[in-house]
């Protein structure tokens, strides 16, 4: 189904248009991603766990857009810096922040902001287009934290070692969650626009 909203994300086309609302997703997006933290399965031989996270990253960016998507993410790393326990098992503070997993959530932030563009043209629509924009950003977060886990982790000396321990174990789940976003985005603008005023 095609929308009739204007090319958009979606929190900009139901909600009202306010820095207000904004800040408030920004920041409502960035606690829901510290809640999929918590969403932990430890890989033996890794200090990369399967998470939520990247379900929320990919949510994030659909929905808020690129800047905003991106500056939530941004709020979530700098909340869990800061020392809240908001990283995985509850954990934070400014030593993981800069960790071993460091490049993954950076990559959260810069995923976001991929995600967000391509909501922005309208890629997250449809299944057909939904699903490969949240592969392209679910990608970036491996781009960066891969590269990340081999130069600051003593055991990685290669990076076909850092992509067995940082990508290998997580490409079973991330097909799920991406598949997931991918049926979500496009049934919450099917659902939006059967509510929109005027609509037959």
């Amino acid at each position: 189904m095609t929308t009739t909203y204007p090319t958009t994300p979606i929190a900009r086309a139901v909600l009202p248009s306010s820095r207000a609302v904004t800040v408030g997703l920004m920041v409502g997006f960035a606690l829901l991603t510290a809640l999929a933290a918590q969403v932990t399965i430890p890989i033996p031989g890794t200090p990369v766990p399967v998470t939520g996270q990247t379900f929320a990253v990919l949510l994030t960016g659909a929905a808020l857009g690129s800047r905003a998507g991106a500056g939530s993410q941004a709020i979530y790393w700098m909340m869990g810096a800061m020392g809240l326990p908001f990283y995985a098992d509850a954990t934070g503070g400014w030593e993981i922040a800069t960790g071993a997993t460091a490049g993954y959530l950076v990559g959260f932030i810069v995923a976001a902001w991929v995600v967000g563009a391509l909501a922005e043209r309208g890629k997250d629509r449809t299944v057909a287009s939904a699903i490969p924009a949240f592969l392209a950003g679910n990608a970036v977060i491996y781009l960066i934290g891969v590269p990340w886990l081999l130069v600051s982790v003593e055991a990685f000396t290669s990076l076909p070692e850092a992509i067995a321990a940082g990508l290998t174990p997580f490409i079973i789940g991330d097909i799920v969650k991406i598949v997931a976003a991918g049926l979500l985005l496009p049934a919450a603008w099917h659902l939006a626009d059967r509510l929109r005023p005027g609509s037959v």
